[in-house]
This record gives structure tokens, sequence and C-alpha cells, in this order.
């Protein structure tokens, strides 16, 4: 028969508290960067106090280590992107969008009332429908 919660040693209660405390050492050990012996045999022999634990004790810490990472993940993939890309492609995509952006100010001028340039001239502006009441 295995052994039941009463026959473990208390130090492994105790380092499950630790752990606890410690979420970031859960991600080293999925991430195969530790394992479980060897944080254990760490904070037996350093204890809980040590300096090193540091970088795992505080959640805020390490989301800030994590952001870190992932815009350098980001990046790099960004460059890898811009790496791969044809330059003439993105340059003929980005005179089409420019040209398309043109148009569309183009038809936006078309229906903005004239505004009269000087003292003379109606003052209600023009439509660019001329409907008439009849």
């Amino acid at each position: 028969m295995g052994k039941t919660k009463k026959d473990l040693h208390p130090s492994i209660d105790q380092f499950k508290e630790f752990v606890k405390k410690h979420p970031r050492l859960v991600k080293e050990v999925r991430a195969e960067r530790k394992t479980w012996q060897e944080l254990y045999e760490d904070w037996y022999l350093f204890g809980e106090e040590d300096e090193g634990w540091k970088q795992y004790r505080d959640a805020e810490e390490g989301s800030k280590e994590e952001q870190k990472e992932e815009k350098n993940d980001f990046l790099t993939k960004l460059m890898q992107s811009l790496k791969k890309m044809d330059m003439n492609e993105m340059q003929h995509h980005i005179s089409n969008v420019n040209s398309a952006i043109a148009n569309i100010q183009q038809v936006i001028q078309q229906f903005q009332p004239n505004k009269p340039s000087g003292g003379a001239g109606p003052s209600a502006p023009q439509h660019p429908f001329g409907f008439r009441k009849d």
C-alpha cells in the first residue's frame, strides 16, 4: 500500500506550502528547467528566505518578466516575417491602399458643402443635389 498523507515527512508539507507561495516554481518545472527534486533540495539546503527565491515569490514581478519575454518573442516573430516579405509586393499593396484612400477622400469632398471663399456668394450652403420644390 502507498504512503498516506499522514506518512509524509513534515518537511514535504512545508515545501508544498512554500510552492503555493511561489507559483512560478510550477512553471519552471513544466518548462523542464528544474525538477521537483532539485527545487526541494535547494529549498531544504538554503531555506525559504534565500535571495534566490525572490524571482519566484512576487507574482507581479514574474508577470513583468513574462511580458518582457512575450514582447521579445513578438519582435522576433515580426523580424522573421519582415525578412520573408517581398518588398516589391508590399510596395504594390501600399500604393493600392493609398489610391483607395485618395478615392474615398475625393468622394467625401464631393458631398461636402462648398464654402464661400470671400464675402461674396450665397449665404446658404449648396447641396450636391439641387432639388427644388414645385
